[in-house]
């Protein structure tokens, strides 16, 4: 797997150099130099550039060519971060890729306004593409899906938001595995789904290869949060760039450990471990007591053969594409995603 990840890094990198350019070359139109730091900010702060990769070999997968794909590849990333910057500010964290967030650094007001900057980047990216109409169409249904996502996720935490009519009136009394999987498909699986989308669009090829595609990017996507669910638990903060037990402190139900552990915890470990979802304010030697009892159950090998299942059926979609080097990078892709430890 080592090595697996070593490839994947290295080509990451060079994708990440040459959509880092067309990034902030789209950012920075119509944007006063005395604000290009402010804009800059987020899209600088580093990432995987998951989302880019996915459309770009998807395109080359299918026959299409770098330089068609390159502006969408970029819109995608900086839709990805205008997501960010609104789930930092909801969700008050202060840390993301071992950096302070936009609007810690900034404030909430500037953050909030940056934000609109980047979703207008998104189809100023999109205009400079071959098939602007369709990739405008598909950038406008993420957007959707994500707002609808985040208010799902909103409605499964137990404690947050008290001061906010809907949510209060609508908040979930019981959260099923099949909820988090229809949220966590609207929040993230929907966008990796459209990267690949993209990637295929950038290289004009049939409808019935678009759904394979797609098919592929949203079993990638459902993995990859399932991982960074389990990561968010059991990974280590120095390597996932963000503090261990975030969603604990938060009460958060839409983590497939922690909604599994709820399951299998009973007497008085489930009345410890809940004690601590609903208590306002949570310190680090109580997120560690939540952890060692979530320790206690089999969520994490749960969490892990689900994730496992969507990056198979991911691998098994592109049995039906363009078999080429290009098809055997995003084999190997799928296994990394539900693999990583960052």
């Amino acid at each position: 797997m080592a090595k697996v990840n070593k490839e994947i890094d290295n080509f990451a990198e060079k994708i990440a150099q040459a959509v880092d350019r067309k990034i902030i070359e789209v950012l920075d139109l119509g944007v006063d130099k005395k604000i290009k730091n402010l804009v800059n900010y987020q899209a600088i702060s580093g990432g995987k550039r998951l989302r880019p990769m996915l459309a770009i070999l998807s395109c080359l997968m299918c026959g299409g060519k770098l330089k068609d794909v390159l502006y969408p590849a970029a819109g995608l990333e900086i839709l990805h971060n205008h997501s960010l910057i609104i789930d930092d500010i909801i969700d008050d964290s202060k840390t993301r890729r071992n950096r302070t967030t936009l609007w810690a650094k900034f404030g909430r007001s500037t953050a909030e306004c940056v934000s609109i900057d980047y979703a207008a980047a998104t189809f100023q990216a999109a205009n400079r593409s071959k098939n602007p109409i369709k990739i405008s169409e598909v950038f406008s249904r993420i957007m959707k899906s994500l707002v609808e996502g985040e208010i799902l996720d909103n409605l499964f935490d137990i404690k947050k938001r008290k001061e906010e009519i809907y949510i209060v009136q609508n908040r979930y009394k019981k959260v099923l595995l099949a909820d988090y999987l229809n949220m966590i498909g609207k929040k993230t699986a929907v966008l990796t789904e459209n990267c690949c989308e993209v990637g295929g669009l950038c290289a004009g090829v049939k409808k019935s290869q678009i759904e394979h595609l797609k098919k592929f990017g949203f079993c990638i996507g459902m993995a990859g949060q399932i991982k960074d669910d389990i990561l968010d638990v059991f990974g280590e903060d120095k390597i996932i760039g963000k503090k261990v037990g975030k969603d604990i402190m938060q009460g958060c139900r839409g983590n497939i450990v922690i909604l599994t552990a709820m399951g299998e915890l009973s007497g008085m470990d489930k009345t410890i471990f809940c004690k601590v979802l609903c208590k306002d304010k949570v310190n680090d030697k109580e997120i560690k007591v939540a952890i060692n009892l979530i320790k206690k159950t089999d969520s994490y090998q749960k969490s892990m053969k689900i994730g496992r299942s969507f990056a198979a059926k991911a691998k098994k979609e592109l049995g039906f594409l363009p078999q080429n080097k290009w098809n055997d990078a995003l084999n190997k892709l799928a296994d990394f995603i539900i693999e990583r430890e960052r």
